[in-house]
């Protein structure tokens, strides 16, 4: 009998990737499984166990937190990336990272395939294809959900016929993805952009108009990099996870946004981010200290091309590298402290110090002891309005006409 071709699936223990392992088996592969944990709290263990009784050859869990945390989501933060200005890229940064364990354990398994359960309108079919292209082009990949085309009901409806347990049901059908970064939420009423979120979508932050909880908190950066909180220095995770907690409970993070994916289509994505949404506001008012003007302005350019290239799952390009290269130098000066109030959601900067600020207060001050040179002003002002001037006498720019508007005028009686 001729052996059985071996292939490797992104596993989550969920409908999808549940549904896949069977789906896989029936066409003759013989399935290996990946659980990573990128920090959504799962029990790897039990998701192993239902692995192996569904069948699979072997079962893989890898706790990749700190790795996902400095390689994949502190290059993110000191970029300040946000896709199309609103979302922090949580999903978006772990896939790269789950494709490279993909590729690792079928390179020790032997196998000639990867799988994952990527729809076939979503980015993370894009994601895991061309990353997975990127370290082994000799790799097949395999989307069976993209390939088999059931809805949602007939994929439930499938689970339940083969006697696979999953934790969703037809009237609470919500596809939820978590790690350190965020949680996004997909599915039922959300595909409606006109209803509003209904409160069993959200499970990370309080109800922001509600009486949520308040803090304040300080957080120190090395290099643009989190390295203690209120004073205390902590692993990348735990800060994290701590974070997640404390800003959610203040109700901070909550994202509704209509988001152009990649594959032409708008859709609605629910997200919430307290962690992430904490950390850029104090990232960012670190940097205001401490970049130059010209380099802030190079760098805000650039952020929005590097949550592009994240989005659209180019991650591992000579771009993305070379942006790496730049964020990180960027970022030398960006060590300090930031301290914030988080209160009904809103996230406020009320102090920042940096060695190596450049604000100056005696350049600032207009009180006593102002060192500014007020006189050298006046011929700055004239050399940058030069050009402007020099156009008035070309092409002269008219003035409103006070006729066509409503003018009062009163005079002043002199005795």
């Amino acid at each position: 009998m001729a052996q059985a071709k071996k292939i490797v699936l992104a596993y989550s223990g969920g409908l999808d990737t549940s549904v896949a392992i069977k789906w896989l088996q029936d066409l003759g592969w013989d399935v290996v499984t990946l659980v990573v944990d990128v920090g959504a709290n799962a029990d790897l263990a039990s998701i192993q166990d239902k692995a192996v009784q569904l069948g699979v050859a072997r079962a893989y869990a890898v706790d990749a937190r700190a790795h996902f945390a400095e390689r994949f989501l502190m290059p993110a933060l000191k970029a300040d990336a946000l896709y199309e200005g609103v979302y922090p890229l949580a999903s978006a940064l772990s896939r790269p990272l789950i494709a490279e364990l993909l590729v690792a354990v079928a390179h020790r398994e032997g196998a000639t395939a990867v799988a994952h359960g990527c729809t076939g309108k979503g980015n993370d079919q894009v994601r895991f294809d061309v990353a997975v292209a990127a370290l082994d082009p000799a790799l097949q990949v395999v989307a069976p959900v993209r390939e088999w085309a059931f809805s949602r009901d007939q994929e439930i409806g499938y689970a339940q016929e083969h006697g696979i347990a999953v934790p969703v049901t037809a009237a609470a059908p919500y596809s939820v993805d978590v790690n350190l970064w965020g949680r996004s939420v997909e599915g039922g009423v959300l595909e409606d952009p006109a209803h509003p979120v209904p409160d069993d979508a959200w499970a990370w932050t309080a109800d922001p108009d509600g009486s949520p909880a308040s803090a304040q908190l300080s957080i120190r950066f090395d290099q643009g990099v989190p390295v203690a909180l209120d004073g205390v220095p902590l692993p990348l995770p735990a800060l994290l996870s701590e974070l997640n907690a404390v800003a959610g409970q203040c109700g901070v993070g909550r994202l509704d946004s209509i988001e152009n994916r990649l594959v032409g289509i708008k859709s609605r994505e629910v997200y919430e981010a307290p962690a992430a949404v904490t950390l850029l506001a104090a990232h960012q008012a670190l940097e205001q200290l401490v970049l130059t003007r010209d380099l802030a302005r190079l760098k805000s350019s650039l952020a929005s091309e590097y949550a592009r290239l994240a989005y659209e799952g180019l991650w591992y390009t000579p771009s993305r590298e070379a942006l790496d290269a730049f964020m990180d130098e960027a970022n030398q000066p960006v060590t300090g402290e930031v301290e914030l109030a988080l209160s009904h959601g809103r996230v406020t900067v009320v102090g920042r110090t940096a060695a190596q600020s450049l604000y100056r207060t005696e350049l600032a001050t207009y009180g006593s002891g102002d060192a500014f040179d007020h006189q050298s002003a006046e011929g700055f002002v004239a050399l940058f309005g030069l050009s402007l001037r020099t156009r008035a006498r070309v092409r002269p720019i008219e003035p409103a006409s006070l006729e066509a508007l409503e003018v009062q005028v009163r005079a002043v009686q002199h005795a």
